[in-house]
């Protein structure tokens, strides 16, 4: 796996850390689950950067977006029992299909 991938994914782990934290951080009134989102929201965008070396800004952003929200989904289904109805489920779906047209039939350069 090319390493501008591997950027975007820790990127994207570490983004849901940080909203899963943000969850659990009772609008910051819990110390510990307040720092991770510090510590999670920081390392995302560190990564992301690294990420942005390679990949097109758009490209990028699609990319990072579309799996942030799939893992956030199943963060917030995992660990705080969350349901996914039948249009949250046709949603994510629609978010892989893109995301595998992109890097599927898409010209995009790496830099």
């Amino acid at each position: 796996m090319p390493i501008h991938y591997v950027y975007l994914f820790v990127s994207v782990v570490a983004e849901a850390v940080g909203y899963a934290a943000l969850n659990a951080s009772a609008q910051f009134t819990r110390l510990w689950p307040s720092l991770l989102v510090i510590g999670g929201f920081a390392g995302s965008f560190y990564f992301l950067t690294l990420a942005l070396k390679y990949l097109p800004l758009g490209i990028t952003y699609a990319l990072a977006s579309g799996l942030g929200i799939i893992v956030v989904s199943l963060a917030g289904v995992i660990v705080f029992g969350q349901r996914l109805d039948l249009g949250a489920v046709i949603g994510l779906g629609l978010i892989i299909a893109g995301m595998v047209v992109i890097n599927a039939f898409s010209d995009f350069a790496v830099h």
